[in-house]
């Protein structure tokens, strides 16, 4: 006989029991979880302490371009309200003169409307435009000539006030557009140096030393290469002065041998050797006239040397000071503004930007830099720094960074100029 039993559930756990809905629940979920995580898409890499450097240093070079920006804006700020000011107040003085020639014209209608008629010269001044009314030829001809004048002077002053009030306009539109880029600028400098600041604040500790390392060993490579032409400078100084003294030497000894020669060929008597003493004595005014060509070179090298030595002595007492973009001192500069500052010292009037100052002067090369001559850097030339000799400068570096003495090769050079 068939059994009449239902068959047992094997899994121990009734089929309507809640335990299955919320297993099932949880499997559900985790397969969502896991085709979500197979769609999602991947997270963007940490970039390592090496690409960290490079793209701050990047963005530090772009701030540094827009910095002169800044300063050409500014610049160019500066020189528009210069020039509103001065319309403003040629107009002021225009309205003034215009006003008088007004009250001129208005003595002569209340005179003759004293005498009891409105006479031309009342009609012209309250006419709406002297020009229209004074197109009637029959009223020209009844002003006297000194109510003409009046009304040429009024005329003259009133085109005069017009064309002031134009231009003063003008002027104040080209500020506008000064402020502006101004503003843009700015904006420009504060995103760049926002965006460096946010790639250091995510470094960690350990981060931050390996940077750290990373620009020791970049300073020391630059120091490696300043040092070398240091030595070459050396070499160079030392071999100039080496065929100087030869010189000399050989000068000398040419001049002894025509003294020599002089002696020869002078008779014994006395009146003779007074002659030859004359003759000796001509020998010496060519020397001498030679060493005057000399100390004129020599002096213009002086001069020179003379201004030097005042930029860096500016330059060395500002060491320490930080660097604020856009700055001219006296507590902060940015690196424009400082040798702008320290050649100012020397009674050299440098522009205001970069790009400017690598245009005033004479160019020099790399291996013929004298201290003081400004050195820039990167194709932008959107940094610059003051030549102390050995293959270094001082400059002010960067943000975060004081005025300082470093390599000239830290940077790519672009050129270098001798200011005058």
């Amino acid at each position: 006989m068939a059994s009449h039993r239902k068959p047992r559930n094997r899994s121990g756990v009734r089929a309507n029991s809640p335990a299955v809905g919320v297993t099932t629940a949880a499997l559900a979920s985790v397969t969502l979880l896991s085709t979500q995580n197979a769609h999602a898409a991947p997270t963007e890499p940490t970039p390592s302490v090496e690409e960290v450097q490079k793209k701050v240093d990047d963005l530090y070079r772009q701030a540094g371009s827009e910095t002169q920006q800044y300063n050409k804006a500014k610049e160019a700020t500066q020189e528009q309200k210069r020039t509103v000011d001065r319309a403003l107040d040629d107009a002021a003085e225009r309205a003034d003169k215009l006003n008088e020639a007004r009250r001129k014209l208005g003595g002569y209608a209340a005179t003759q409307y004293r005498e009891g008629a409105v006479t031309p010269t009342a009609a012209l001044l309250f006419a709406d435009s002297p020009e229209e009314f004074l197109e009637q030829k029959q009223v020209t001809d009844r002003l006297t000539d000194r109510q003409q004048g009046a009304v040429a002077e009024y005329q003259s002053q009133q085109a005069a006030a017009t064309k002031q009030r134009a231009e003063a306009t003008k002027s104040l539109e080209s500020l506008s557009d000064s402020q502006a880029s101004l503003r843009t600028s700015k904006e420009s400098v504060q995103k760049k140096l926002s965006a460096a600041r946010a790639l250091l604040s995510k470094l960690t500790a350990e981060e931050k030393a390996r940077l750290a390392a990373l620009e020791r060993k970049k300073e020391d490579e630059a120091r490696r290469k300043a040092e070398a032409k240091a030595k070459e400078d050396a070499r160079a100084r030392a071999e100039a002065e080496r065929l100087r003294e030869k010189q000399e030497q050989e000068q000398e000894q040419e001049q002894e041998k025509r003294q020599g020669e002089e002696k020869a060929e002078s008779p014994s008597t006395g009146p003779d050797n007074g002659t030859g003493t004359g003759t000796g004595t001509g020998s010496g005014s060519s020397t001498g006239t030679g060493t005057g060509t000399g100390t004129g070179s020599g002096a213009a090298d002086s001069a020179q040397t003379t201004k030097a030595a005042k930029v860096l002595a500016f330059a060395r007492a500002q060491i320490g000071k930080p660097y604020v973009w856009g700055a001219t001192g006296p507590s902060s500069y940015d690196c424009s503004g400082l040798t702008q500052a320290a050649w100012k010292e020397a009674g050299v009037e440098l522009p205001r930007t970069t790009w400017d100052q690598v245009k005033t002067g004479t160019r020099v090369a790399t291996e013929d830099l004298r201290p003081g001559d400004l050195v820039f850097f990167y194709d932008d030339i959107s940094h610059v720094g003051i030549y102390i000799g050995d293959g270094m400068m001082i400059h002010a570096p960067k943000p975060g960074a004081n005025v300082r003495e470093e390599s000239i090769y830290y940077m790519p050079i672009y050129g270098s100029v001798r200011p005058a």
